[in-house]
């Protein structure tokens, strides 16, 4: 009897075929293609999209997503370890409900969400109110790289923690207890064991922050008052204001390979090779 197990794998292969092939191969045409002065795009092979790229006000906008995208990935570390570390020892009656506060905000559309830290950073804003209230002067933080940071963090904070939390709810309590036996201190059980055995859910929150916070462009947009411009936000203008879908293309396909690479180059420090939080 033939096994039919396999047709059930179809539809999914037609879904990535649609949604996940076919997009990425068109992108890649339009990146080795031209477009004439008549509005039409040629099947021409060249690399022009690509050596345009190069310019040093590109690779500029470039440098700048990814150093802020790095900052925004290291604060949600900083701020997500911890969090995760005190969901993951709290009791089991209050755990779910510090897990559903969590990802409370990613219920919210991401656009709804930024444009509500606009109200809380502007210059009649809550801070700055509460600021005139206290007699202190008024601080002018939306528009600026700080702003596009705390965006990015308050945005994508949750990627972070999740991770963390199920490395460190899988962990086996019993090696904690072994190293309390054999005399060592609280330092160094987190740093000989809690630390190591959680790596694996690090890295995943790491690639799922910084890959969303290098390409974003809603957050630089609203926060940052395009006065500094993520590579998220040249791709909108090339395709959007510009109609120059050839070269934004080009630029899609390099962060695309930046991105791949980043993840390539994080899954060597994966310590995991059991699964566990590991996503890749």
């Amino acid at each position: 009897m033939k096994d039919r197990t396999k047709y059930f794998a179809y539809p999914y292969v037609v879904w990535i075929f649609l949604f996940i092939a076919l997009p990425s191969f068109l992108v890649l045409l339009y990146s080795i293609t031209t477009k004439e002065s008549n509005g039409l795009t040629t099947i021409h092979f060249t690399f022009e999209n690509f050596k345009k790229f190069f310019n040093p006000m590109y690779l500029n906008i470039l440098w700048d997503s990814i150093y802020l995208a790095a900052i925004s990935t290291a604060i949600c570390l900083l701020l997500g370890y911890p969090a995760a570390y005190i969901i993951s020892n709290t009791h089991i009656s209050r755990r779910n409900t510090l897990l559903f506060l969590c990802i409370l905000p990613m219920w919210m559309n991401m656009l709804l969400r930024t444009y509500a830290w606009m109200t809380i950073l502007g210059n009649n804003g809550i801070v700055n109110n509460f600021f005139s209230f206290l007699g202190l002067p008024k601080v002018n933080m939306l528009y600026t790289r700080g702003a596009t940071v705390m965006g990015m963090v308050y945005n994508f904070l949750p990627f972070m923690i999740l991770p963390i939390y199920t490395a460190l709810s899988k962990m086996d309590k019993g090696l904690l207890e072994a190293a309390d036996d054999l005399g060592a201190n609280k330092k160094t059980v987190f740093r000989k064991v809690i630390l190591p055995l959680s790596m694996p859910g690090v890295i995943s929150g790491i690639i799922m922050v910084f890959m969303p916070a290098v390409s974003t462009f809603i957050i630089p947009q609203l926060l940052g008052g395009n006065k500094n411009m993520m590579i998220g936000n040249l791709v909108e203008k090339l395709f959007i204001l510009n109609g120059d879908w050839n070269f934004g293309s080009a630029i899609s396909i390099v962060m695309m390979l930046i991105i791949l690479l980043s993840m390539s180059v994080m899954n060597k420090f994966d310590i995991d090779k059991e699964g566990g939080a590991r996503l890749w």
